[in-house]
């Protein structure tokens, strides 16, 4: 189906409906957030940092050997039957969460300020169990306690690399999710933190959400709330420069029918957008809609902890 919004990918020559992370995501991700990070003065620091955590997490997959592996084919049942084969119920109990973060605190020792060092050291004493309780409030997008919230974006990133090696296990990327099911991710189970519209000769103009925890991208039309489906009451809204210049290439995708927003995030204002990063440099964006009241956050971004 043709229409304004974007191609549905119908055919033999159409964009893939699900693709799967780079091995070198993170190192990409650490490039925009460096590059953001000197163009956002209010949050050069905190995207500096992220920047940082982001090399962490390229070394972390490149240079850790996990303690659990899964067996070959281990996921090939699921992909048959169109199920999310890295479920993070399913997986929980078997990734290596504490070693997959202990890797990602010593990839970051030699790189973090004064600032930041109390958070690994509290990390680096918190025993096993209490780890495992902080990811689990991750994966199911729960805040946390509040003592313990300002150590969450670190275990997420672990959760994120360890997710994403998984992913690279995979024979071949799973179905495209059902129209029930378009705003879960068809790799981990997990939601979206963004959607970014593709520049690419393959993809040109074809809209993916992106997952927030293993980075796998979906197709959804554009022309479609990623929440409620309906198509009516579809607004934009983005931050301008005085002179009505985009100041980032990030919009909200606000739905007037489930009072819902997605983050879009279209290549060809900045061909280097990248959803999880780009989430992180428009905070300003999220505070304005919070200020309004009149619509809700659908995206999941785990480095980024929101209290009730």
């Amino acid at each position: 189906m043709n229409h304004a919004y974007g191609n549905a990918p119908m055919g033999i020559m159409d964009p893939p409906p699900v693709v799967l992370p780079e091995q070198d995501h993170f190192a990409q991700r650490a490039q925009r957030l460096h590059d953001l990070s000197e163009r956002i003065e209010p949050l050069r620091d905190f995207l500096a940092f992220m920047a940082q955590l982001s090399q962490a997490q390229q070394r972390t997959l490149e240079q850790h050997t996990p303690a659990w592996q899964p067996e070959p084919g281990a996921f090939d049942l699921a992909l048959e039957h169109g199920m999310p084969p890295l479920g993070t119920q399913a997986l929980r109990r078997n990734v290596d969460v504490h070693g997959e973060l202990m890797a990602l605190l010593d990839g970051l020792d030699l790189h973090v300020g004064e600032a930041q060092r109390p958070l690994l050291d509290a990390l680096r004493d918190l025993p096993g169990e209490e780890i495992n309780r902080l990811a689990q409030d991750i994966l199911e997008a729960r805040p946390g306690p509040e003592e313990r919230r300002g150590l969450m974006p670190l275990v997420a990133a672990a959760l994120q690399v360890a997710w994403l090696r998984l992913a690279s296990t995979l024979p071949q990327p799973p179905r495209r999710p059902t129209a029930e099911t378009r705003s879960i991710c068809p790799c981990c189970g997990s939601l979206p933190v963004a959607s970014v519209i593709q520049i690419d000769s393959q993809r040109s103009g074809v809209r993916y959400l992106q997952c927030g925890l293993c980075a796998t991208q979906w197709y959804l039309e554009r022309s479609k709330c990623s929440v409620c489906d309906h198509s009516g009451k579809l607004d934009y809204l983005s931050l301008e420069h005085e002179t009505g210049e985009h100041l980032l290439p990030t919009q909200a995708e606000t739905c007037g029918d489930c009072h819902s927003y997605l983050k879009i995030m279209p290549r060809e204002f900045d061909a280097q957008a990248e959803p999880l990063a780009d989430d992180l440099a428009s905070l300003a964006l999220d505070l304005l809609l919070a200020e309004e009241r009149q619509y809700r956050r659908s995206g999941f971004n785990p480095l980024l902890i929101v209290g009730e």
